[in-house]
């Protein structure tokens, strides 16, 4: 049986179309480049703003696809005619396996094309549709804070229904965006590098103290085919390293956890480089939590 994985992605539609196709082409690439490594077949589809993958096991390919930048969101999928009646009767067979007595549940519509109705009048409709026919289960309607949410998307002549949405990365797809060489050697190194490579950079890790383990267990998910190099001992050589590994790759620039007061040190050792350091207005509290977040999309 083959599962419909439907995946959103938003920053991607805002670029002029021939930039547009181009980060849908990488993107795509992306994608795949994960399937492989997690082991997961599956094709890739698209239309206009949205990617479908057919995959073997869903369950497995929804987290891969958790760790691929530029992706907002995925859900699996049941993929139907948009023809209203066929839409009504699938809809109500999906409440019916979700919803139990008492929930509060929202219906969340969305429409593209050209139809008869409007994304609010297909949610009002099929979410009375729903109290309708399961009147003895006291349902109720629950647009802020319901225990249930279902979904439907109508785009041109298929429909697309689901009971989740799992949030991704967002950003850019890796690789549109130029090279970076980042120090990991700590939880702040680590999440700077995640934030460069969440703007589409290509990323060479350096690691020193736990930045091994940083890299290996979370920012290596995100980037199979990333590179790691063990920094070297000692401030000037390690610099010197820094630097030769940016030259090597034709790196953009290089990206340092940094405070303010490391700007002078950093500018003096490195010249003209480039120097990144996209976490310096954060305190440790806001870097925990937010590698926290990285880690929960890594898996």
């Amino acid at each position: 049986m083959v599962d419909t994985i439907l995946i959103r992605y938003g920053e991607l539609a805002l670029k002029s179309p021939p930039v547009r196709r181009e980060f849908e082409r990488q993107l795509q690439h992306n994608i795949l480049e994960q399937f492989r490594a997690a082991g997961i077949s599956g094709r890739l589809r698209s239309d206009a703003g949205h990617l479908y993958a057919d995959v073997e096991d869903g369950a497995r390919a929804i987290p891969a696809l958790r760790r691929v930048f530029g992706i907002t969101s995925v859900s699996r999928v049941e993929e139907i005619p948009a023809d209203r009646a066929v839409l009504e009767e699938r809809f109500l067979a999906l409440a019916d396996r979700r919803l139990r007595a008492g929930d509060r549940f929202a219906v969340r519509a969305r429409r593209t094309g050209h139809h008869s109705f409007t994304s609010q009048e297909l949610a009002r409709d099929l979410g009375s549709a729903v109290l309708a026919r399961f009147g003895d289960r006291g349902l109720s309607v629950d647009l802020d804070s319901p225990t249930v949410e279902l979904f439907v998307e109508v785009r041109s002549n298929r429909a697309y229904l689901s009971e989740d949405r799992s949030d991704g990365p967002g950003g850019l797809p890796l690789g549109v965006a130029g090279r970076v060489v980042a120090l990991v050697d700590g939880v702040r190194g680590a999440l700077g590098a995640y934030l460069l490579m969440k703007r589409g950079c290509r990323t060479r890790w350096v690691t020193r103290s736990g930045g091994a383990e940083l890299v290996a267990s979370t920012l290596a998910r995100f980037d199979p085919t990333g590179r790691t190099f063990p920094g070297d001992d000692g401030e000037e050589p390690l610099a010197r390293q820094i630097a030769d590994i940016a030259d090597g790759a034709k790196a953009d620039g290089i990206v340092l956890p940094l405070g303010v007061d490391g700007f002078p040190r950093a500018r003096a050792v490195y010249g003209d480089r480039v120097v990144f350091s996209p976490t310096i207005g954060w305190t440790d509290r806001e870097v925990e939590a937010r590698w926290a977040r990285v880690r929960e999309l890594a898996g």
